[in-house]
């Protein structure tokens, strides 16, 4: 097992949450992140440190799904993951959504915006 694998699956919610207010609080312009499909569920990992993670529930998969799409990545098939270089803006957008709860119906329009403003921060459009 690698040493990133055995990582985002034995570190909490909650010490992944500290460490990334660690890395938003910093400026860096652009961040190199991974998003990693494991066996319990989806891991946004900075510098090979769990930044979140998203349960394999039902309300964790949609969680996963949309901070695939803020972070502009299709969501990786399990076992695998993804790479990808995005403004600090956008990171924070995704951390956000992977602690949005989906099943409230006011979460929708917070959903919709973080997506809008994601896509621009990104150098695209309006999401449709």
């Amino acid at each position: 097992m690698s040493a990133t694998r055995q990582l985002t699956m034995s570190i909490s919610r909650t010490k992944a949450q500290d460490y990334a207010e660690i890395v938003l609080s910093k400026p860096q312009g652009t961040m190199n992140v991974t998003l990693s499909n494991g066996a319990t569920g989806v891991s946004l990992l900075f510098k090979r440190k769990v930044l979140t993670r998203c349960h394999s529930s039902s309300v964790g998969r949609l969680q996963a799904y949309y901070m695939a799409r803020i972070l502009g990545v299709d969501l990786p098939q399990p076992g695998s993951s993804v790479e990808t270089t995005v403004p600090g803006g956008v990171l924070y957008r995704a951390i956000a959504v992977s602690g949005l709860d989906l099943r409230k119906p006011w979460a929708k329009m917070i959903l919709a915006q973080h997506l809008d403003i994601a896509d621009m921060q990104r150098g695209g459009g309006s999401t449709p």
